[in-house]
This record gives C-alpha cells, sequence and structure tokens, in this order.
C-alpha cells in the first residue's frame, strides 16, 4: 500500500506518516513534507522517484504526471485500467493526504503583491484531491488534520478504511477544493475588474422543527470562523431544541447586549425590547428590566452581558421565560434554572473584538447585503442644537435609549429614565404613532417628569416634540436631517426641552 503526502499545514502529519510506515505503508511526499519526515526520521519516497522526473519551474511542476494520477485514478474492478497501468509502469497509490497551499492566509495580509497571492494558488494540490476523491471506493483521501487520528485507527483495526469513511472523505475534499476555489475566483475577478459573484459558504447547524409557522421547512447554518455575540457558537446547556423564532429573537437580544459594557439587561419579543437596563451588576439589571414592562416580557427572551447568580436566577425562574444568554452561569444558577427543564440556557461568547461581517436578507430572486449596523456615536454636549441643555444624568440616559432605540422595529421611539426603558414603540407606520406607545406606556409605569425619548430617525414634523412635552419629556436625541429641522427645535425651545442631533440614523426594518 502505498500513500501520497504533500501538505502546507504540517500539523500532525509526522506522527500521521510515522503511523503508515508501522504499518506497512510506503510513504511518497513532496518538496517541504518529504524534507520534514526525513528530518523527523521517517522513511520516505522522493515523488521525482516515482515520476522519473524533477521537480520543475521552482516546484510548480511535480506532482502533474501519470504516473500520480493514473496511479490514483485506475479502477481497481475494471481490467482495462489495470492493464494500461502494468504496459506503462505505473504503480497504485492507495492514500491522498493533501491540504493546500495558504491562499486565504496570503490575500488577508496587508498589502500583499498580487505575484504572491498568485504564488499561493495550488495546482497539483486540487488535482490530487479531485483525483483521490473520484476514485474514492479505492482511494483514501485525507485533507484535514483532524482525521489522521481516525484514519489510523481504522487501518490498525481493519487493514484498510471503510466504504462509508472514504465516501465522507471524499465529499469532504471536493468541499475543500470548491471553497478553495471560491476564493480564488473571488480574488482574481475583483483584480480583473469583473462584476463581483457572490458565493457564501455556511455549515449547517441543525434542521429545525419548522420555520416562522409550522407549514415552513427551516435550517439553521453558520459561518466557519467563530463569531462573538452569536447563536450560532452558543452552547445549550438546557431546554428544548431552539425554534426558528427562537433563534432571531436570540439575535435580535445579542445585538442589544452587545451595545453595552457597564452591567446590563434585555429582554424580548418579536425581536423588539420588551425592558432594558443597566445597574451595577446582574441583579440589578434584571430587576430594572423585568419592571420595565412585567406583561410582554412573559414567553420572552433575556440576556444580560453578565454572569448569572443564584440571586438572578431566583429572580428569573419564576418568571415564564423561553431564552436565558448569559456568558456563563454560576453552578448554583445552572442547577436551579434546569429544574425547568423547558427553559433554554445558553452559553455565549461575548468577548470585545473587531467585527467585519455582512448582514444578509432574502428578497424574491435576489439578496440584499449590507455591512452590520455596529457603531453607535456618543451623544454628547455638543450635538445639543437647543437654548436648553441636558443636564449629566440626562446625557447618560440620552445614551443609554440611543442605544436601546437603534435596535427597535422602524418607526422607533423609545422613553427612558434612570438608565431603564419604561416605554417602547416600534414598527408604526407613522413616528408620532411610535412615540404614543412609548409615552403612554410610560405614563402608565406612573413616570409623568424628566423622562428622556430617542426617535431612530428624524421628525418630519414639530408634532412629537410637542406630544411628548405633554407626558413630562426634558430630552430628546435624535439624527436629525429633515427640512423641518427648524420647527422641532423651535418647538423644543418653546416646551424647555433640550434636543441633541446625533448625525447618524438607526433604522431597522
Amino acid at each position: 500500500m502505498r500513500a501520497l503526502i504533500s501538505v502546507s499545514d504540517k500539523t500532525g502529519v509526522v506522527d500521521f506518516a510515522r503511523g503508515l510506515r508501522s504499518l506497512g505503508w510506503e510513504v511518497i511526499a513532496t518538496g517541504g513534507t518529504m524534507k520534514l519526515l526525513r528530518e523527523s526520521g521517517v522513511e520516505v519516497i522522493n515523488i521525482s522517484d516515482v515520476t522519473g522526473f524533477p521537480e520543475i519551474c521552482d516546484g510548480r511542476v511535480k506532482t502533474l504526471h501519470p504516473k500520480v494520477h493514473g496511479g490514483l485514478l485506475a479502477r481497481r474492478d475494471n481490467p482495462s485500467h489495470m492493464a494500461a497501468l502494468k504496459e506503462n509502469g505505473i504503480e497504485l497509490i492507495d492514500m491522498v493526504c493533501v491540504n493546500l497551499y495558504p491562499f486565504r492566509q496570503t490575500i488577508s495580509k496587508p498589502d500583499v503583491k498580487m505575484e504572491d497571492a498568485i504564488e499561493n494558488i495550488d495546482i497539483g494540490g486540487p488535482s490530487m484531491l479531485r483525483s483521490a476523491a473520484k476514485n474514492w471506493a479505492d482511494v483514501t483521501v485525507v485533507c484535514d488534520p483532524a482525521d489522521y487520528a481516525a484514519v489510523l485507527d481504522e487501518l490498525r483495526a481493519e487493514g484498510t478504511t471503510r466504504r462509508e469513511t472514504r465516501l465522507r472523505l471524499s465529499a469532504k475534499a471536493f468541499t475543500h477544493t470548491a471553497e478553495y476555489d471560491t476564493m480564488i475566483a473571488t480574488y482574481m475577478r475583483a483584480q480583473a475588474g469583473l462584476n463581483e459573484k457572490l458565493f457564501l459558504e455556511f455549515d449547517l447547524v441543525q434542521s429545525l422543527r419548522y420555520g416562522e409557522n409550522p407549514h415552513q421547512a427551516a435550517k439553521f447554518y453558520r459561518e466557519e470562523k467563530h463569531v462573538p455575540y452569536s447563536l450560532a457558537f452558543a452552547r445549550q446547556l438546557n431546554g428544548k431544541e431552539l425554534s426558528y423564532n427562537n433563534i432571531q429573537d436570540a439575535n435580535a437580544a445579542l445585538c442589544i447586549v452587545r451595545e453595552f459594557d457597564e452591567p446590563f439587561c434585555v429582554g424580548l419579543k418579536h425581536m423588539n425590547p420588551c425592558g432594558a437596563a443597566t445597574g451595577r451588576d446582574v441583579v440589578e439589571a434584571w430587576k430594572k428590566a423585568y419592571e420595565a414592562d412585567k406583561v410582554s416580557i412573559f414567553g420572552g427572551i433575556v440576556a444580560t452581558n453578565r454572569p448569572v447568580t443564584l440571586e438572578a436566577a431566583e429572580l428569573m425562574k419564576p418568571i415564564f421565560l423561553e431564552i436565558i444568554m448569559a456568558p456563563s452561569f454560576t453552578d448554583e444558577a445552572l442547577e436551579l434554572l434546569r429544574t425547568k427543564k423547558n427553559l433554554r440556557l445558553l452559553e455565549v461568547d461575548m468577548t470585545r473584538g473587531e467585527v467585519d461581517r455582512k448582514q444578509y436578507v432574502s428578497v424574491n430572486g435576489g439578496l440584499l447585503v449590507q455591512d452590520l449596523d455596529l457603531t453607535t456615536k456618543h451623544v454628547d454636549a455638543s450635538m445639543c442644537v437647543t437654548e436648553t441643555k441636558p443636564a449629566p444624568e440626562q446625557m447618560e440616559d440620552l445614551n443609554f435609549g440611543w442605544r436601546i432605540v437603534k435596535h427597535v422595529k422602524s418607526n422607533a421611539i423609545v422613553a427612558v429614565k434612570d438608565g431603564r426603558t419604561l416605554g417602547v414603540g416600534a414598527g408604526q407606520m407613522n413616528r408620532i404613532g411610535s412615540a404614543e406607545i412609548a409615552l403612554k406606556q410610560a405614563r402608565a409605569a406612573g413616570v409623568t417628569e424628566g423622562l428622556v425619548l430617542a426617535s431612530d430617525g428624524f421628525f418630519p414634523f414639530d408634532d412629537c416634540v410637542a406630544l411628548a412635552s405633554e407626558y413630562g419629556v426634558t430630552a430628546i436625541v435624535q439624527p436629525g436631517g429633515s427640512v423641518r429641522d427648524g420647527e422641532s427645535i423651535s418647538k423644543a425651545n418653546e416646551k424647555g426641552i433640550a434636543m441633541c442631533f446625533t448625525g447618524e440614523r438607526h433604522f431597522k426594518h
């Protein structure tokens, strides 16, 4: 039995080759792989001794040879194939272990030159992978170091790899070359000035019971690269399988949590916050968020950016909730919350870091792609456009409200005080309608003065300012930019309301 090994990622390859040799396999290797194996005391055959031809063109041509591909592609059950090999002095190759030049890493470097990118386009590697993968019935193809141990275990136990193993490894190899070619095509089209083609790579996480409604089929996929604040990479510690709507809502909650560094908690229903608050710790943040709207939180989702403690768990447990998400749960909190067998508990990576990701939205016959709305301006006194200036405590609430309103469905209005939402108006066809909802909620909560109002878009009329004054609003934050900004400013001056323009809108459809 013979294996051909040629890898760029040399993780584990010495032990793998040594394992093959201990089982009596001959090992053929190329270039740097051969050098490493020989230095490690593994007996290997130089690829040039197999082909009878030296590596040429700076190593660009070394495995593109009939004595390689004939040995891989010949069907063992086809007499004419085997006769052709014998006639041409070609020996069988029973395994290919190949991974490809680091093209992705190369083009990710700042100021990479095109000639460097070109030299990291692998030709022989994909060809060997495809030849071996096509002939999977007879040949084992290994492109992932994570498979080395399992392949060796099967060889030790059975003397060969199982048919189902070879089929699985073949599928992985074709996937590997497809993803590789996709990267190259994307890069080369950009260099050539051709129209962009969008290639998406997502792995299946699970098939869902159904979609938004029981008659809709649905699946959940995730990106290959780990992403923080992502449900796709969360660890479920308790509860039923997540539904399509659970995933949508949970993602919306995590986007809100990402806005805050201080202790924060949000309750969410139908992709809109129904209560959100900061606090000294997770307990205070939860209490304030829950008291903001005790009715709407029923059957909702909770997310916090602090570990859930036993005290917090004791407060959450009596409430009917679908999901609780946090960076972690103490052992005592987990033990208590697990007594509710259907309550989904999710541990989510909330590590801060640079995020460069896109948002994809399907439309009939097409796809919309945009940058995620990750930046949020800090509201400061220089943004004030009125005679009345916000007090320091109002500045805190202006910033709190501004970070919340960007995650409410437009038209969006949020009423807040003391780091807590008191009213949320979402998704109305006109802005005054959303303002009425938010302000009436705040009044129902017993707050009639010192409110701060946040709007995701500008005021097209001064009616929102007039209404706000009737409900005890003393400060407003909004983007500005309407041709009638002057009317809103004049009304705010008339009512003694401080108003800040951020110059930045946050529509969320």
